[in-house]
């Protein structure tokens, strides 16, 4: 905290900080706290702020979960990826697994994975070689998050 500046001086700035990152978009808690750390509050003002954000439902995380889930999703993202992602945010592991099971199913994974594969369908005919073929496809959708099992089901699928 600045020598020169009070409590309620330190705070205000703080709370400040938080309303204009959060004007710009959601965050999770986790986010707004190390915002606010590499800014040099302290951890006690940090504290103070978040509660008071949350008391005044400018962040609520599980809200933030959903928004971010559907936005991941809609990129055409597989749950291990959605699973990094949020936890990249520090969105609680429970909360992650709660909303998946909800509103990601078994059919949507495969369909936006479907989707993906369709629209590069073209890049990956280019390879004449089967194989090499299989492997390219498994590699783009792995690196998107889909499981293995559903890839090799998907690449079965498609043959």
């Amino acid at each position: 905290m600045d020598e020169d500046k009070t409590y309620q001086e330190e705070f205000a700035d703080a709370m400040n900080a938080a309303i204009h990152l959060l004007s710009r978009r959601n965050h999770t808690k986790y986010e707004i706290r190390q915002k606010l750390k590499q800014r040099g509050f302290i951890a006690e003002i940090i504290s103070r702020v978040l509660a008071e954000c949350e008391r005044l439902n400018y962040v609520d995380d599980e809200k933030t979960a959903q928004f971010y889930l559907r936005e991941l999703g809609a990129k055409g993202y597989g749950k291990q990826r959605i699973r990094f992602s949020m936890k990249k945010k520090g969105l609680d592991h429970a909360l992650t697994e709660k909303l998946l099971s909800e509103e990601h199913s078994e059919t949507e994974e495969m369909e936006n994975a479907r989707r993906l594969f369709e629209s590069r369908i073209a890049r990956f005919n280019r390879e004449k070689d089967a194989g090499k073929r299989r492997e390219k496809i498994y590699r783009f959708l792995y690196s998107r998050g889909f499981s293995p099992s559903l890839i090799s089901k998907l690449i079965r699928e498609e043959k």
